[in-house]
């Protein structure tokens, strides 16, 4: 089945919020076995709406339409709805229990204006949208779907997970769409394509690759495209070809990121970490602290921006500073080190370098990072020369390459 997106709002097309449901809902249902044929942005004019609603019902398998939905004069959409599909509003006793109930948790009355947020075009089915008011409408025509879901991103995605996708999926019987993540690193992505070429070419027809490349890592996703009656258990992708041609540079499955592996690892084997910034100026807390469970495992960081503060904090020797310099082999394990003892961690990271666009130095250039993992037996560091002066992509492969060493550091215990 196909599906045209219908993203509604002035604020999308003027810019003034980013247009996240649109990448959202692409992936959630190709994920789900559906093609997208096509993506709409429309302001909140009616004909416009009207005239992008009419062209998708006659391409469109289902069409999936966000925004309008909510008590503020501009949000047409309901009543645009009930129009093009020749109904009426009325007031949905379902939809009016589900304000009832949310405005009666947050401790408020229900007005007349939110009332009318349970009026709904009598010939739609509602599902109903657990975290807000705007209810969400299924409509049936000819053979085809339209789905109203609320704007609000949050709510848009729990209902499209819980509610939509799965009833699409029964309706129309969709393909089961299987996907396995391998993150790569420490090797180029042209140069992983000439390794592993032999493996890609030997694939299943209904097993595609892609190469999903950033900031030093390449991730590589397999999506296989299965019978919606197909017994899962006896499907298995076939990996053993792959891992024979590049599992040196292989660091994990089954994540879409390295900071995700990473805290998912950490966890499961019960280690702790504490890190030592420099140059990553607190990237790689950031990253692992925004993950729901991170407490369980990071013991804190310390961004030793510095010199100073790399001696106070961290414990590096002064001598080891004037001697070799902040960006150093030497003065990176002290620093790893000196984090371990310090926050009584398992593991540590740390950086430091010369991120840019200035500051570099013939010796030094610009792109020039030191990266030491530690645990308690050993201590590994390595150079990166980046040669760039992009100071976010120097900071992002700087902090994937710590990840990776981390993770490699740990299956050395294994």
């Amino acid at each position: 089945m196909n599906v045209t997106i219908i993203n509604i709002g002035d604020e999308l097309l003027i810019g003034q919020v980013v247009n996240t449901n649109a990448s959202t809902m692409s992936r959630l249902l190709t994920a789900a076995g559906m093609e997208v044929r096509k993506t709409m942005v429309v302001g909140d004019i009616y004909k416009d709406i009207w005239d992008a609603v009419d062209e998708a019902m006659r391409e469109s398998d289902a069409v999936l339409v966000t925004g309008g939905l909510g008590p503020t004069k501009d949000d047409i959409t309901k009543k645009l709805l009930s129009e093009y599909f020749g109904s009426e509003l009325i007031e949905n006793n379902m939809a009016l229990e589900n304000v009832e109930r949310i405005f009666k948790s947050r401790g408020y009355e229900v007005t007349p204006v939110n009332r009318a947020q349970a009026l709904v075009p009598k010939c739609c089915e509602v599902l109903n949208n657990d975290l807000g008011t705007a209810p969400c409408m299924w409509f049936s025509h000819k053979g085809r779907v339209l789905v109203s879901l609320p704007g609000v991103p949050f709510e848009m995605e729990w209902l499209m997970r819980n509610r939509v996708i799965p009833k699409l999926q029964e309706t129309f019987n969709t393909d089961i769409i299987l996907t396995k993540n391998i993150l790569v690193q420490g090797i180029g992505e042209s140069f992983l394509s000439d390794l592993i070429e032999p493996w890609e070419l030997s694939l299943p027809k209904n097993v595609k690759l892609a190469y999903l490349p950033v900031a030093g890592l390449t991730k590589l996703r397999l999506t296989a495209r299965l019978p919606h009656n197909f017994p899962l258990s006896t499907f298995h992708f076939p990996l053993e070809g792959l891992y024979s041609l590049a599992g040196k540079y292989i660091v994990g499955e089954d994540c879409e990121t390295l900071d995700e592996l990473v805290h998912k690892t950490l966890v499961e084997r019960g280690l702790t970490l504490a890190t030592a910034e420099s140059c990553t100026g607190g990237n790689i807390a950031r990253l692992l602290t925004a993950q729901a469970g991170a407490s369980s495992y990071f013991k804190g960081g310390v961004v030793a921006y510095s010199n100073e503060v790399k001696e106070s904090a961290l414990g590096v020797k002064h001598e080891t500073l004037i001697d070799y310099g902040a960006v150093s082999e030497e003065t990176v394990r002290e620093m790893a080190e000196g984090v371990r003892n310090r926050l009584g961690a398992d593991l540590t990271i740390a950086t430091t370098g010369i991120a840019g666009p200035d500051g570099g130095t013939a010796e030094k250039p610009v792109g020039t990072v030191w990266i030491a993992v530690s645990s308690a037996t050993k201590t590994e560091a390595k150079l990166l020369q980046f040669g760039a002066n992009r100071r976010q992509q120097n900071i992002d492969r700087s902090t994937n390459q710590a990840f990776a060493m981390l993770i490699r550091l740990i299956c050395q215990k294994d």
